[in-house]
């Protein structure tokens, strides 16, 4: 089976220095509630629901402290906005239940919840406010651009320290990259375990139209490398979300991709359009769905009292999860995580409707999309919020996946899509880690 990804310290410049230092000062680290207690502190939210209210209505105030345009904004360095957080599950044990999964090793979703909550106090530092301790910015998770694994099982019992830093800013948004390291078992040296790249978007006290943010500086060859990087992650979205399948026809070799795959599937014995036959170890793409209900509670607000992102991150890994386990018939890893766009937030109290479906396989890769929508009570209107990629790796080879009609095939070409691009970006991770 082919390796589940690479992650290089190289890609930041701050992380070479942090594995150094990863002795003696672990204690004297922040832990993630100390994250949420910050984010909290910031924004000014209330732990209390009853009084969520009137603490949006307070931040109303801090419309005067926003910029009139960027350039009145101190710019700011790559090393303002680092920060190490510690997630000591071999030093507290009492942490490792909520972290814990059957198979005794870390739940990934529970990672996503960190990694947003953790992208989000990296943009509040980065944007720091010197006037005031409250900012007057509304910074939420627009994107989720890519997470790449590069180990199959993270260990339960041993401590995970996370690092990360703004590493692109526009007018308005910013890209921060954040690492995860593991402990080893047994001589306790740190390990990269996947790298993440999150794009947070800044906003009014009100949540309401977007806010200017402080420019970045890059420092040296190192970190103009990483800002030039994060310039054309920029233009690949751009250009992937123009070439999407909803806007633009599929090229000439995904027509003829799709065309065999149907005269793959015809009845020979009758010869007619209608008769579709499947194929020997195969499986309808209609046959490969799962489905699920959340009713959005308070318990999962966030500091602006909408649903918190890294919630839905975790209900819609922990559903394509059980979906790519029950069509592969044995345990998935996941690879990475791609492409996860926040269209619209999530209020508390709505029905959220999640929809996982086989989208390609290859070998013993499945790749899984999940569809996230809101149901309206009142207007029984269903709305998008949120579509979520992720690429699995089966214990063994897992049948292939057939679209029967013209919808079905555009999913199937759409995740061939994501497919290729985790794929790709693997071999040249590989490359680049072999390069002397």
């Amino acid at each position: 089976m082919r390796a589940l990804g690479w992650c290089t310290v190289r890609k930041s410049p701050f992380l070479a220095r942090a594995l150094t230092s990863m002795t003696n000062g672990f204690q004297s680290l922040a832990d993630m509630s100390e994250v949420r207690s910050r984010l909290r502190a910031i924004v000014g939210a209330s732990t209390n629901w009853s009084d969520h209210v009137q603490a949006m209505h307070e931040r109303k105030d801090l419309h005067i402290l926003l910029a009139g345009k960027q350039e009145d904004l101190p710019p700011r360095k790559m090393k303002d906005s680092y920060i190490e957080v510690a997630l000591p599950l071999g030093s507290q044990p009492e942490l490792r239940e909520k972290y814990l999964n059957v198979h005794n090793s870390v739940r990934f979703g529970r990672i996503l919840e960190d990694l947003d909550s953790l992208g989000v106090l990296i943009c509040y530092i980065h944007t720091k406010h010197e006037a005031s301790q409250r900012s007057p910015l509304s910074i939420v998770t627009a994107l989720v651009d890519k997470i790449d694994l590069c180990k199959k099982v993270i260990y339960p019992d041993c401590d995970i320290k996370f690092t990360g830093n703004v590493s692109w800013v526009g007018k308005t948004s910013m890209e921060v990259k954040m690492h995860m390291l593991q402990a080893g078992l047994h001589d306790g040296a740190y390990s990269p375990v996947l790298d993440a790249t999150f794009v947070m978007v800044a906003r009014d006290p009100e949540n309401k139209r977007p806010a200017f943010v402080n420019p970045l500086i890059p420092e040296g060859t190192e970190e103009e490398e990483i800002f030039k990087k994060g310039e054309l992650n920029k233009t690949r979205r751009v250009d992937f979300n123009t070439a999407s399948l909803l806007k633009m026809a599929p090229t000439a070799e995904e027509r003829t991709i799709v065309h065999n795959i149907f005269l793959n599937t015809l009845d020979t014995r009758t010869v007619s359009f209608r008769s579709r036959v499947l194929p020997p170890n195969s499986v309808w793409m209609e046959d490969a769905k799962l489905k699920g209900l959340e009713i959005c509670h308070p318990q999962e607000r966030n500091i602006f009292n909408r649903i918190f992102g890294g919630f839905l991150m975790r209900k819609a890994f922990e559903l394509g999860w059980a979906t790519a386990c029950s069509y592969g018939g044995s345990r998935p890893f996941v690879v990475a995580v791609d492409d996860i766009m926040f269209r619209r937030p999530v209020e508390i109290g709505s029905l959220l409707l999640l929809s996982a479906q086989v989208c390609y396989t290859e070998k013993n890769y499945i790749q899984i999309r999940v569809h996230s929508e809101v149901y309206d009570s009142d207007t029984r209107e269903h709305k998008t919020t949120n579509i979520f990629h992720f690429t699995f790796a089966s214990e063994r080879e897992v049948p292939e996946i057939v679209p029967k009609t013209y919808g079905e095939s555009m999913l199937y070409l759409d995740g061939k899509r994501h497919f290729s691009a985790t794929m790709k970006e693997t071999r040249e991770m590989e490359k680049t880690t072999a390069a002397p």
